[in-house]
């Protein structure tokens, strides 16, 4: 899935697939799921039936088949509206699907390997991949590092480094292996992979209904029985006034009530409400967030705290090399030559780090030595060194890097001796939080090698932005109280929890939620799962353990936990959507019905020739067959002009919520009172023109 910041809202075969789907979702089943149109899915049902019935019987009504087709013209708006939300994320679906393909497994025996079916590997077993096979089944990494391809889930070109250990050891079925070899330990069984249940959040149908929606649709529906018994009751006032006045038709007719309680009740929310909620879920797909539930994105809109874990997180996980720090005799550049040729063939992070901070500072990368005459030193937990011995200027010389004490036995026992800033060197690197690495050769210890926990880029300017949204970011660390405020300081984090638990995780989050504040928590590792699970919106990253993953509310496939500010202002749009359409559609009915109305019963109330509520009808419609037409097509195409608006969502601004909702009254409550009156009255006179009544 690639991430787009620019595109069409929906294309072509977008609305082609929306307009079958409009039509497949004119079942009972589907439309009883919404009750307000339902009663016009009933209304329509019945005009239907009128009109047929009038057909058979020789007493076609021009006028009632218009308000037929005009009710099923508002039916297909409302299920287009939501089919083409659905579609938009069935799309991403398919493009997941696409990613599981049969593949045949390496089956792990401990000492060679057996192919097997993808499929019928069990949770447990083991499987080896090497350079060029595509990763069977989830799992983790549970010997070895590998360089893997994710561009199939995550749309990012890069490839990411999967290892033992650690939180960056889960793999991902679909994914391939660029280089090296691991062995897999299989977490889920088929059909329970993670990219069968991504693929299970994002196909829209399956969305649940979230609280707000939920209490908004019994809102709704009050607001629909209460213009269900008001229009009941127009049946007896109508012939009343039909009788004392004479007049020659009737009005008092099924589909003149029907049309009119169609366009009094809340069609315009009640037919673009599920297309908002899913559509908000579709806006954080394009961000590369996969949420597992509505509610989720609506409790995002109203974080207060959010807690992010360090490592991983905040930093980039591993500690990289940052500065070269010579001793008295040496320079800069022959402890990074030396540092170069004692970590060439370190695959750990951190002597890879070396390398390319080596390179990058003194252009080293074309060292010249000779294999065959050269000795690897690999890194290893008993010598805490690597190294390489080889000939130069027809001498051996010998280079070393590795943890202090042992680079400094080793500089000792070949006759050397330690300068007195070299410890201090180490004492103050340690003392920072960082980790300090000697490094020597022969007799010599040449210098310091800075590792540190490396900040990510952009990630300051991040936390700003959250904290002027006024939302406050706490870290949490492992690390003690000296390293973390060190961290902290550099990452511009509002607070810190050092020395963190997953305990201690979980009692700051119900400290929070105690105190009514949203919480967010953002994590990655396996001891942050029951953090994840705990907050109100739980972020994984996409690189992180498969427990973090299982036990967030949302993963983010990009594993940038700055994306939680994308996430907030999806969660706010999506609330600023629905109360500014909310807003609009009520407004709207208050409209209608002072235009409707007038206009109808000045018709009726008639003394004298003299229509005795002619002053009400400010609007000055042609007819009272033209008011209720004019309604009935103005209530099914402003569902149409606000698809658009439900899809994309109404712009985000940083803004207090009261300076928000002032602004939604505003435009979308006074606009909702002026549109209606402006819209009846171009419908009015454009049917009337042409004789459609």
């Amino acid at each position: 899935m690639t991430q787009t910041s620019k595109k069409k809202l929906f294309t072509n075969k977008d609305v082609l697939t929306g307009i079958l789907n409009s039509f497949r979702k004119l079942s009972p089943r589907d439309q009883i799921r919404n009750p307000v149109m339902f009663i016009v899915f009933l209304g329509a049902i019945i005009t239907t039936g009128i009109v047929t019935t009038e057909v058979l019987s020789s007493k076609f009504s021009s006028f009632n088949f218009q308000i037929c087709i005009w009710l099923w013209i508002t039916l297909l708006l409302a299920n287009f509206a939501e089919a083409i939300a659905e579609g938009k994320g069935k799309a991403q679906a398919e493009s997941l699907k696409n990613v599981k393909k049969e593949t045949t497994a390496k089956l792990w025996t401990g000492k060679t390997h057996s192919p097997v079916p993808a499929a019928y590997l069990k949770k447990g077993e083991l499987v080896v991949c090497e350079a060029g096979d595509v990763i069977p089944g989830d799992g983790e990494v549970v010997e070895g590092i590998a360089s893997v391809d994710e561009s199939a889930i995550t749309g990012e070109s890069a490839p990411v480094i999967r290892e033992s250990g650690g939180d960056r050891s889960a793999v991902t079925a679909g994914t391939k292996v660029i280089s090296d070899r691991i062995i897999i330990r299989i977490t889920a069984a088929q059909g329970e992979s993670y990219i069968d249940k991504l693929i299970s959040m994002v196909e829209g149908a399956s969305r649940q209904p979230t609280p707000n929606e939920i209490a908004l649709s019994i809102l709704l529906v009050a607001l629909t029985a209460v213009f269900v018994l008001a229009v009941g009751s127009l049946k007896g006032f109508m012939q009343y006034s039909e009788v004392q006045s004479g007049a020659e038709t009737s009005l008092a007719t099924i589909p003149v009530l029907i049309a009119l309680l169609v366009c009094l009740i809340p069609t315009t929310i009640g037919g673009l409400l599920s297309a908002i909620g899913i559509s908000g879920m579709e806006r954080l797909l394009q961000k590369n967030v996969i949420a597992k539930s509505g509610r989720a994105v609506e409790a995002a809109g109203d974080v207060d705290v959010l807690l992010l874990d360090k490592t991983g997180t905040i930093t980039l996980g591993n500690r990289q090399a940052s500065e070269f720090i010579p001793a008295p005799y040496a320079n800069a550049e022959e402890v990074a030559r030396a540092a170069f040729l004692a970590s060439v063939r370190d695959e750990t992070p951190e002597g890879r780090s070396i390398v390319k901070l080596a390179d990058s500072s003194f252009k080293l990368r074309n060292i010249e030595f000779k294999d065959h005459s050269s000795r690897f030193i690999a890194f290893s937990a008993e010598t805490r060194m690597s190294g390489l011995d080889l000939e130069e200027n027809g001498a051996n010389s010998s280079y070393r890097k590795g943890a202090p004490d042992s680079v400094i036995k080793w500089v000792l026992s070949n006759g050397g001796e330690v300068h007195p800033t070299t410890k201090n060197s180490v004492e103050k690197i340690a003392k920072s939080g960082g980790t300090p690495l000697l490094v020597a050769h022969n007799t010599r210890i040449l210098g310091v090698i800075h590792l540190k926990d490396i900040v990510k880029s952009g990630i300051k300017e991040r936390f700003q932005e959250l904290r002027r949204m006024g939302i406050k970011t706490v870290m949490i660390t492992g690390d003690n109280p000296l390293t973390a405020a060190a961290i902290a300081a550099e990452a511009g984090v509002d607070d810190f929890l050092a020395e963190a638990t997953p305990e201690s995780k979980m009692s700051k989050i119900r400290e929070e939620q105690k105190a009514g504040r949203m919480v967010a928590m953002v994590g990655d590792g396996t001891n942050d799962a029951p953090a994840l699970a705990q907050a109100d919106v739980g972020v994984a990253m996409n690189t992180g353990t498969q427990a973090a993953r299982e036990a967030a509310n949302m993963v983010d496939l990009d594993s940038n936990p700055t994306k939680l500010i994308e996430v907030v202002e999806t969660g706010k749009q999506l609330l600023m959507t629905r109360g500014a359409l909310t807003t609009f559609s009520i407004a709207n009915d208050v409209a209608k019905y002072f235009a409707i109305l007038p206009a109808l019963f000045t018709g009726l109330y008639v003394l004298n020739g003299t229509p005795i509520l002619g002053s009400l009808d400010i609007m000055g419609l042609d007819s009272p067959q033209s008011a209720i037409l004019s309604a009935v097509i103005f209530n099914a195409l402003i569902i149409a002009f606000l698809i658009p608006l439900a899809l994309r969502g109404v712009a985000y601004q940083a803004l207090p919520a009261k300076d928000i909702l002032r602004k939604n009254l505003l435009i979308y409550g006074v606009g909702g009172v002026i549109v209606p009156f402006v819209g009846i009255k171009i419908i009015d006179l454009i049917i009337s023109g042409i004789g459609l009544v």
